[in-house]
């Protein structure tokens, strides 16, 4: 009996090596919120620059997703299948079940010596530092540009990475601008960069940007759009973001003159104790053209947020989270009750679970 237990425990312990050895993982991430909009939205929809956590005064899914990922080595794939309010919202343009599908893309080392990759298929964007997946975010809900830029893509890149670690580069091949089925009559690829030093633990620099025509053949015009971030550790608890963006878009097909957009954010993130932190984040965002906001008004979209965060965690893998947020627009464009107004104010509240 002894030498059975012993036995049985000794093939436990083996099981879970190679468990925990195998090239392929299982994971997920659940975040469910409550909004409450202070214009109080009649159809409780937020306004149509907001896709992440836009629901008001219910409490709903904002993203939760079971994610499988292998990689040996030499080849690798992710596949992620979603639901909640942020596909709903973000996704409303792709048909069918591409609207559930967060993450699905395989790639191939091309070189055994060098960290050389080639994937292809949907994955996250490559522009911005905030992504839909809140806990990784320093503040509870999206800026602005974040939330008007893609959140993810489809096509090819390249991607390499020094032996250091300290830089890596990529040459991205898309469909579009946030876009996994081509439904618009575009015809057009398009396509992007990006390069991310980390000269030292505590500062991250990257530069990104996209080229494309926007729209169907007969109309399309270029996009140029680029994105600019640093990340800085200033201390063992206090940490700054601060990004700038500046895209141009032709107004007319064959035209010289272009539309301008300018978005600036910074994010001052403090650390109180083990389990709680604070962040507050200012950002500004002008589209005087309507290239990709448009709301008909005098001046365009141009406004200023201001966000006051709280986390709290109390084991590793779930994060409490309570953020206060104010929009200040120079035209009035925020639909409250039968009036039209310069302001919103939000409160939202947040729990995340990653596993």
């Amino acid at each position: 009996m002894k030498k059975s237990l012993i036995l049985i425990a000794a093939i436990g312990v083996a099981n879970s090596s190679l468990a925990q050895q195998s090239p392929l993982k299982i994971s997920g991430y659940l975040e469910t919120y409550y909004g409450f909009d202070f214009n109080k939205p009649s159809n409780n929809n937020r306004p149509g620059f907001v896709y992440s956590h836009n629901r008001h005064n219910e409490v709903n899914l904002n993203l939760g997703f079971i994610k499988a990922t292998y990689d040996d080595g030499s080849v690798r794939a992710n596949l992620a299948l979603m639901t909640g309010t942020y596909s709903n919202a973000n996704l409303s343009a792709e048909p069918g079940v591409l609207k559930n599908i967060f993450e699905t893309n395989a790639g191939i080392k091309l070189s055994q010596k060098d960290n050389l990759w080639l994937d292809a298929g949907v994955f996250s964007s490559h522009i911005g530092f905030e992504s839909a997946v809140s806990k990784d975010c320093w503040v509870l809900t999206r800026n602005i540009a974040s939330e008007n830029t893609p959140y993810y893509e489809s096509g090819a890149r390249v991607t390499y990475g020094t032996p250091d670690g300290k830089l890596t580069a990529a040459v991205l091949y898309l469909n579009g601008w946030q876009r996994i089925n081509r439904q618009d009559s575009n015809s057009q690829p398009a396509g992007g960069i990006q390069f991310t030093w980390k000269p030292a633990a505590v500062l991250t620099l990257n530069y990104s940007n996209y080229l494309g025509s926007e729209g169907a053949d007969s109309i399309r015009t270029r996009r140029f759009y680029n994105n600019f971030y640093g990340i800085f550790q200033l201390n063992e608890k206090l940490g700054l973001i601060a990004g700038f963006d500046y895209g141009i878009q032709q107004k007319e097909k064959g035209s010289n003159d272009y539309n301008h957009i300018i978005s600036a954010v910074g994010i001052l993130r403090y650390q109180v104790a083990a389990k709680l932190a604070m962040a507050t984040r200012i950002e500004y965002y002008q589209d005087g053209d309507g290239m990709i906001i448009s709301t008909g008004t005098p001046h365009g979209f141009k406004t200023t947020g201001y966000s006051l965060n709280i986390d709290y965690s109390p084991v590793t893998n779930a994060l409490v989270r309570l953020e206060g947020k104010v929009y200040d627009s120079k035209d009035k464009i925020f639909q409250s009750g039968d009036a039209v107004v310069n302001h919103n104010a939000l409160v939202t509240a947040s729990i995340a679970i990653s596993f």
